[in-house]
């Protein structure tokens, strides 16, 4: 089992670093319904990751992910697959990027976060933390990694559930500031989105090449080995 979270754990990281998540979030503390709203959007967000994640592990543990205790080789090449996907997208938003002084652009249902009431939220954190592209190819990423060791089906549970309590920790320590200091988190928290909001396309730009060199390297590890 050890093995399977060490696996997951740098996937997990990635998904908890969302700086699009974690804007929507402090915005929606900032509202008379935050301390509903915020709640929702975590709880939310880990069942996204959940679902998805259990769903890709039945299917990759029926597909049979380990041989003689090392990964299929169907498994290199989906690694090897995403990690390709993810430099594209590291291309992709370095071309977009803000230039100059810029601001950088953000999605327009931020612009209305105030008026949500908690099934749109909670929709809203079940989307983007199961089934945005980013997340979806790392959870999928993630299966993968555990159901190639072989373990149990028990400690896969356990492993799967290392990967989404630490890729909920971006949404949830900004929820857990705010009910923790109160009023004293408003400016932390204000600090926080106005940062990831700013630096959103350079965090993501280090993080699709970080974990597109840790798969493919995955992949070409599970070919040679």
């Amino acid at each position: 089992m050890g093995a399977a979270i060490g696996q997951v754990l740098p996937l997990a990281v990635a998904v908890a670093v969302s700086p699009l998540a974690i804007v929507a979030v402090t915005l929606m503390l900032s509202t008379p319904r935050g301390r509903v709203n915020g709640p929702v959007f975590t709880l939310a967000w880990a069942v996204g990751l959940t679902v998805v994640g259990t769903i890709a592990l039945l299917l990759s543990s029926g597909a049979s992910a380990s041989e003689s205790g090392k990964p299929a080789t169907w498994v290199s090449v989906v690694k090897l697959l995403f990690g390709l996907l993810l430099l594209g997208a590291a291309y992709r938003r370095f071309r977009e990027r803000p230039r100059g002084d810029a601001p950088a652009k953000l999605p327009g249902w931020m612009k209305s976060i105030d008026r949500f009431k908690p099934r749109r939220v909670a929709a809203l954190g079940f989307g983007l933390g199961g089934i945005n592209p980013k997340n979806f190819i790392l959870t999928l990423s993630a299966a993968g990694a555990i159901a190639q060791t072989g373990i149990s089906a028990g400690d896969q549970a356990v492993a799967l559930a290392v990967y989404v309590i630490v890729g909920t920790l971006g949404t949830a320590v900004p929820v857990g500031i705010y009910f923790a200091l109160g009023e004293r988190g408003v400016h932390m928290l204000d600090a926080l989105r106005r940062w990831n909001a700013r630096e959103n396309t350079a965090i993501m730009i280090v993080l699709f090449l970080l974990i597109a060199a840790k798969l493919i390297g995955d992949a070409i590890a599970g070919f040679t080995s």
